[in-house]
C-alpha cells in the first residue's frame, strides 16, 4: 500500500500539468507568447484567465455534490 506523502506528491505533480497546460492553452486563445519578452499585462491575463477557470471548476464541483446529497 503505498503511503499517503507518496500518493499526494502524485497528485500535485499531474495537478502542476493540468495547470501548465491549460496555461498554454489559455495563451494560445489569447494569442500571447508567455515569457520575459512579453508585457506583465499579457502574462497577467493568462494568470488571471486560469485563476477564474479553476474557481469555475471547483464552483461546479461543489454544486454537484450538494446536489448528490
Amino acid at each position: 500500500m503505498r503511503s499517503s506523502k507518496s500518493t499526494s506528491k502524485s497528485i500535485a505533480h499531474g495537478t502542476k500539468q493540468s495547470i501548465q497546460r491549460m496555461k498554454y492553452e489559455i495563451a494560445n486563445e489569447f494569442g500571447v507568447n508567455l515569457g520575459p519578452d512579453s508585457t506583465s499585462r499579457a502574462n497577467g491575463s493568462v494568470g488571471g484567465e486560469i485563476t477564474k477557470r479553476l474557481v469555475k471548476l471547483g464552483q461546479s464541483g461543489l454544486s454537484s455534490s450538494h446536489s448528490k446529497k
